[in-house]
Formats: structure tokens, C-alpha cells, sequence
């Protein structure tokens, strides 16, 4: 018979006990992270120790990320497996909450469970609707709905924190998994310390839409960063007459007081689709390009295990409409043996949670790497299909390809595009895998140069490696925020 428990020594670690000899090894297994045990015993019982943390990437030790994950034991004989009659109930860790039913172990974010129901958070919802305290001289930023802290907001926060090192910033973030600037509190969503953040804070940063209740405080302003140019069509754009749609795109836009595009092509389509017609577009470029004009490859090449002088190939399609995980247009061990290079696979952010990682000799799945930034510094090369990961890699030149065997149910079906990619791509357009790999092998960029070129122009021309200087500059000088 195998006992399992929590215990919170040391910190959060599940702790197993077992009869007979030591298993060879035992390891909790997610989509996204695994962490094995220490094992110990000597034949006639064992104890295994697993702690709930994890690091990735190089990164710090943090909390396992929420979700479902399969307690794996290999025993030394063929018999030892799990034997747990009963479910272990939800426990408070402190950094997280975790229960175990059968092999499978849940994680969960640290709320107390009396505010984890609809009551507690409609509870929490009216308080900071009607909370009337003053306002925070500081800043509530926000990237991807939590689920890591990265984009423009990263950079804007980086940047502020120079600038500004007294202004307070609290980052929302869906579970302590989540790692946060230096010097920034992290926030997790539907806690008190959430809401209590999200009303007191000054100035809000964000590149999504705003979730939940938002009530605004007076003096409370939103800056929408977004995050990317548009290629595909979106918000009042997208094919078919939705008036539930169209009523929510426009209560969202009238929530941001400040946008920020790119590029003048992308403030044109920006302002159409979300409304946003009679308040202030900041056309600044990206913040979050500025490492690729200026960075330094050397630590994210590292981190990610890549031998100095390997290609990297990265790719990195959009979302589907009508699909929750990562397309499977590419076998990323087969291309990375056809093209000898290292492949990085990265989903979307809406495909982090589903799915899995993808595996293979050479292929590294960094769909839960925090900061695409630093993987465009990374890559030789860009392969994407319609994802505005296109406009930012632009910045620095180097070759790109296009994948896109669906070209005609996205655009006739799923959203249609503003203009024609293929008619102006920058690289070589391809519909199947052999295509996308004889046009690795033997292309040319002489061959795109010029359409490369007239792109750069249009789209990156604000992207020097200061837009973080810039828009830090206006939110100081709005008086958004007191530098002091």
C-alpha cells in the first residue's frame, strides 16, 4: 500500500510513502513542466519527495504552472505502481494549491478557496466597483490575460522602472508560475490583492482585452499597447454580422483612454476595427522590438541548450478560430533533420494552455517561454503563416517563410486578411512541408530583397530600439503617472 500527503516543509512539496523496494523513479508529468522526486529507501519501505516547483529556461524556481499532472512511479519490480484508495482533498500551500485523486495531482493558483467561487468573486467584483479610495501612483500592467509577462507591456515596464524606480507596479499574472520583473509584485487573477490593484493603480498597461468587471476610478487611465500589426481581419472586421460581437468590441475600446500601433498602416486599421476613432493613437513603434535592433542573442541561446553555431529555425504560426492547440503543418524533428538546424516550436499564447509540448531530436518547444522577443533575437529564421510575429521579425532582417497550406479557408472562412500576404510576403510563400524545406535549402534573399525592403519601410520604420524610451516619455509627460 502506497500513503500520500502534503506536507509544506521546505516548502510545497508532496511527499509519497511506499511499502517494498524503492521505485527506480517518480515524476510529475503537465503539457508544459515535469519535475521528478528524491527518492529514498532501502528495500523494505521508500519515501519520495516532490517538490511542486520547477525551473525552465534558466529561469528561477518557481511554483508549478496550474494544471492537471500524471504522478508517474517505475518501480524497481514490475508490481510496484500506485496504490492510493483515497483522494487527497485540496490543500493550501501558500504558493499554490494542489490535490491528488488516484495519479493525477491538480495545481491550482493560491486563492483561498472562499473567494475561488462565483459568490466570492462577485463579492470581490462589487467591492472594487464600489471602492472609492485614492488612487495609487502606480502601474497595473498586464500581458496575454497572465499568463506570462512579456510584450510591449515588459518593455514599457522595464523601461519605467529605469526611469521611474519609485512608481510601484504590480504585474497580473494567472498563478505564481509566472515570473515577474525585478522589483515588480506579482498579482494573481480573481484575488483580493488583484482587484484591490487593478482599481488602485494609476495608470493600467495592457496588450489584450480587459477581463472581468472594470470600473473606472476617476484619474484611471488605460494604455492598450496591443499586440501586433494586423494581417488578418479582427474585431468589427471579421467576417459575418454579429451584434453581440460588435456591442463587445466597442464596450471594450471605450474602456482604453491611449492605443499604441506600430506603424501609421497599423493606427488606420486599429482605430477602424476597435472604434477608437476621436482618442489619442501613439504611432511609436514596438517596445517590445527594441532588443531586436540592440540585443544580445548569447543567455536566451543558452538557456534554450543551443550549441554556439547551430541555425535555428523558428516557427511560430497564429491561432485558429477553429482549433484550441498548435496547427500540425510541420514534423518538427523531420524539418530539423531536413534543414540541419535547431527548430524552436512556439504556439500562440491562446494554444499555451492546451495542447503539449512538442518533442524531438533538436526541436525545442518554447510555447511557455515568457518573452517572444527573445526568441525572434534567437532564430536565423522565421517560419509563420499569418501571425504579426511577421512584423516584428522584419526588424532585423533576416530571412522568413511562409507556411500556409489553409490559405484559402482562412481567408475565405475563418477571417480574411487586409491585404494580399502573397502578393507582398518577403519571402518565399509555400504550401506543404517539402516546399517549405527546398526553399530553406536553396533560397536566395536576393531573390525577396526588394519586396523585404519595401516592407521594412512600411511597417518597421518607427522600430529603432527607443520606442520604450518614447512612450515612457509621453506617460510622464501626460502626468499618467509622478516620477517621484
Amino acid at each position: 500500500m502506497t500513503d500520500a500527503r502534503f506536507t509544506t516543509d521546505g516548502g510545497a512539496s508532496l511527499i509519497l510513502t511506499g511499502t517494498g523496494p524503492r521505485p527506480s523513479s517518480v515524476e510529475l508529468v503537465g503539457p508544459r513542466a515535469r519535475v521528478g522526486a528524491t527518492v529514498s529507501g532501502r528495500g523494505k519501505s521508500w519515501k519520495a519527495v516532490v517538490a511542486l516547483r520547477a525551473a525552465r529556461w534558466g529561469g528561477p524556481e518557481l511554483p508549478l504552472p496550474s494544471g492537471a499532472y500524471e504522478l508517474r512511479i517505475v518501480g524497481a519490480e514490475a508490481g510496484v505502481a500506485l496504490a492510493q484508495p483515497d483522494a487527497v482533498p485540496l490543500v493550501q500551500l501558500g504558493t499554490l494549491r494542489a490535490s491528488l485523486d488516484g495519479s493525477t495531482v491538480r495545481i491550482g493558483p493560491p486563492i483561498d478557496p472562499a473567494y475561488d467561487s462565483g459568490e466570492g468573486q462577485d463579492a470581490l467584483e462589487r467591492r472594487y466597483a464600489t471602492r472609492r479610495a485614492e488612487l495609487e501612483n502606480a502601474v497595473f500592467f498586464e500581458s496575454f490575460y497572465g499568463r506570462n509577462a512579456s510584450c510591449n507591456p515588459l518593455a514599457i515596464d522595464r523601461e519605467l522602472a529605469r526611469r521611474a524606480p519609485t512608481v510601484r507596479r504590480y504585474w497580473s499574472v494567472v498563478d505564481l508560475s509566472v515570473a515577474v520583473p525585478e522589483g515588480a509584485i506579482a498579482v494573481v487573477e480573481g484575488s483580493p490583492e488583484w482587484w484591490r490593484a487593478r482599481g488602485a493603480a494609476r495608470l493600467l498597461v495592457v496588450n489584450d482585452w480587459l477581463r472581468r468587471r472594470f470600473a473606472r476610478r476617476p484619474g484611471q487611465v488605460v494604455l492598450q499597447t496591443w499586440h501586433g500589426t494586423p494581417l488578418k481581419r479582427l474585431a468589427l472586421h471579421r467576417p459575418g454580422f454579429d451584434p453581440r460581437r460588435m456591442a463587445a468590441v466597442v464596450r471594450e475600446s471605450r474602456r482604453w483612454n491611449v492605443l499604441l500601433a506600430q506603424n501609421p498602416y497599423a493606427e488606420r486599421i486599429l482605430s477602424k476595427a476597435y472604434a477608437f476613432l476621436t482618442r489619442p493613437v501613439w504611432v511609436e513603434g514596438y517596445p517590445r522590438n527594441d532588443v531586436l535592433a540592440s540585443g544580445d542573442a548569447t543567455a536566451t541561446r543558452h538557456a534554450l541548450g543551443i550549441r554556439p553555431g547551430e541555425r535555428v529555425l523558428l516557427y511560430a504560426p497564429t491561432w485558429r478560430d477553429d482549433r484550441d492547440e498548435i496547427v500540425d503543418f510541420v514534423d518538427p524533428s523531420a524539418l530539423a533533420d531536413q534543414a540541419d538546424a535547431v527548430v524552436l516550436v512556439r504556439g500562440h499564447s491562446r494554444t499555451l494552455l492546451p495542447g503539449k509540448d512538442a518533442e524531438g531530436p533538436r526541436v525545442v518547444d518554447v510555447t511557455a517561454f515568457p518573452d517572444t522577443s527573445q526568441l525572434l533575437l534567437v532564430a536565423d529564421a522565421l517560419i509563420t503563416d499569418y501571425s504579426s510575429v511577421m512584423f516584428d521579425f522584419s526588424v532585423t532582417g533576416k530571412p522568413m517563410y511562409f507556411l500556409v497550406p489553409d490559405l484559402e479557408h482562412y481567408r475565405g472562412e475563418l477571417r480574411g486578411f487586409y491585404f494580399d500576404l502573397a502578393a507582398h510576403a518577403p519571402g518565399p510563400v509555400v504550401t506543404t512541408a517539402d516546399e517549405l524545406v527546398a526553399a530553406i535549402l536553396d533560397d536566395d534573399p536576393a531573390t525577396h530583397a526588394e519586396e523585404y525592403a519595401r516592407w521594412r519601410e512600411k511597417f518597421n520604420a518607427r522600430d529603432d530600439g527607443r520606442a520604450a524610451e518614447r512612450v515612457v516619455a509621453r506617460i510622464l509627460d501626460q502626468g499618467y503617472i509622478d516620477p517621484v
